[in-house]
């Protein structure tokens, strides 16, 4: 039973002597709070269903430790005071992450990031080459997991067979993280491998990657968002109401979040869309480079004149010009400006590009880019002056409307669903925005949404940190209390984030 001092002040006024000098005396007293109850939540069996955030990928990785901090092992934890069991998750080999297959790194799957002083390093800049020791077709673990969480899932994903069949990895249709989970059952949806267990409780919190793998792509059409209908395995809406009927379908309670505004995370609030330092001379010299291109726009200018089809205003968006100064803007392509060649054949040269402006904005991994040779042999031929950054570095505007339309779409289907199904539901939305905009305090701690010293975020800038998810969690627990009566917050059984670290040592064993 948990005890918490508070400090009373006594007034004590002697009845005979009413006029004379009051006496104080501060007395320490014992208050008890309640013993912890889950109210009418049977947290027995939970099971989680969701994507990375799930999963608990940490620093652009899965390893054991990340998976040991994860969110529902968070809640698990803390369900197990009312009654919760075992939680099983399908953890990793070694702390380094990474995937391989037979021996062979998996390519896009590589170790955990580490701070090296400035920003973000891969783990091997800092302790040197390491062996991947997670082999998804030598090492798989035997479930069945309550953790199924499936990074790099979409909403359905979870709906879909053969999504965890090694035999379907070279052709696109399975993921390597659930080819992990699916042992004799290799054609078992993630959906179906939850049912299966009959979870008395479940966490759901899916959708994030419907939007999110755009947005990492810059909104270049290699990883389209998922349309709002369709049926179930096509559009949110009907793929979400099948996931929520099935899981509820034997009575289990659960507790679902919605799906934060993927642009105000730091993978694409970090890097500054004016971050070019340049000297006179090369300022000149390279205003000297775009001095045909510009005079080419103001000459489709002319040309096109009156005609609607080119406006003075764009034409001023598309002239690049540097200047000596610390804040030079990128030069980015932008699909969203007029294609002048089909216009007039005459002007079939003049590229779609523009500089960026504020209203950009440039994704974290374009800071090791931006500033590069394009040719190592050409001293001008810089990346992100010279040479525009192309579609996948930047999110332009017309991109960031697409991604906020979607949320604002799934996020309504996430609300109604819930309600209806009445299921206990977190704001994540409302909760990241808090930490873009001032920070959240809990305890003796301040996370915000910086990179690195805000606390929250990872350094792949789309992840929490350990505490980061310890916040979540608490968040999950005031919403598990509301709905079904538990009493984790009055109870003193919200996870002290403190407890939770921001980062890990490059040395984590």
């Amino acid at each position: 039973m948990k005890i918490k001092y508070i400090w009373l002040l006594v007034c004590i006024i002697g009845f005979s002597a009413c006029n004379d000098k009051e006496d104080f005396d501060m007395t320490e007293a014992e208050v008890e709070l309640p013993p912890a109850t889950p109210g009418s939540a049977d947290f027995s069996n939970f099971v989680s269903l969701g994507n990375s955030l799930i999963a608990g990928i940490t620093d652009g990785a899965l390893f054991m430790e990340s998976q040991n901090n994860s969110l529902p092992n968070i809640l698990s934890q803390q369900f197990a005071l009312v009654g919760g069991g075992s939680f099983t998750q399908p953890l990793t080999n070694d702390n380094f992450g990474g995937l391989a297959l037979a021996g062979n790194r998996l390519p896009g799957f590589d170790p955990r990031l580490v701070f090296g002083g400035a920003g973000p390093i891969p783990l091997e800049s800092a302790i040197g080459p390491v062996t991947v020791t997670t082999d998804i077709a030598l090492n798989n673990p035997t479930g069945p997991f309550n953790n199924l969480g499936v990074p790099g899932a979409k909403s359905f994903h979870l709906l879909a067979p053969g999504y965890g069949n090694l035999g379907n990895l070279a052709l696109g249709l399975a993921n390597p993280y659930f080819v992990r989970m699916t042992g004799s059952t290799p054609d078992a949806s993630v959906l179906q491998l939850a049912v299966t267990q009959a979870p008395s409780f479940f966490s759901l919190w899916v959708g994030n990657n419907d939007v999110l793998g755009y947005a990492l792509t810059g909104g270049d059409g290699t990883d389209p968002i998922t349309p709002v209908d369709g049926p179930p395995g096509v559009g949110f809406n009907q793929s979400y109401g099948a996931l929520i009927a099935s899981l509820t379908a034997s009575g289990a309670g659960g507790v679902v979040a919605n799906i934060p505004d993927v642009l105000g995370i730091p993978h694409f609030t970090t890097v500054p869309y004016n971050p070019v330092p340049l000297d006179a001379g090369t300022a000149a010299a390279v205003n000297q480079a775009y001095a045909l291109y510009n005079g080419g726009i103001m000459a489709a200018l002319a040309a096109l004149d009156g005609t609607g089809l080119f406006t003075q205003e764009e034409a001023d968006a598309r002239i690049i010009s540097f200047e000596a100064s610390e804040t030079n803007a990128v030069v980015i392509e932008d699909e969203s400006l007029t294609d002048l060649g089909a216009i007039n054949p005459a002007f079939a040269g003049l590229p779609q590009i523009r500089q960026a402006t504020a209203e950009d904005l440039i994704v974290l991994p374009a800071s090791n880019f931006i500033g590069t040779l394009a040719d190592p042999n050409n001293p001008l031929s810089v990346n992100g002056v010279a040479i525009p950054l192309a579609d996948k570095w930047v999110l332009i505007p017309s991109e960031q409307a697409e991604i906020s339309q979607a949320t604002i779409a799934y996020n309504a289907t996430i609300s109604s669903t819930a309600n209806a199904a009445g299921l206990a539901f977190v704001d994540a939305n409302a909760l990241y925005a808090q930490l873009s905009s001032g920070g959240i305090t809990s305890g003796n701690f301040t996370l915000t949404s910086n990179l690195v010293t805000g606390g929250a975020f990872s350094l792949d800038g789309v992840h929490p940190t350990a505490r980061g998810y310890a916040l979540i969690a608490n968040d999950f627990m005031k919403a598990i209390d509301a709905t079904y009566g538990s009493n984790f917050e009055a109870s003193g059984n919200f996870v002290d984030i403190g407890n939770y670290p921001t980062n890990y040592s490059p040395s984590l064993q």
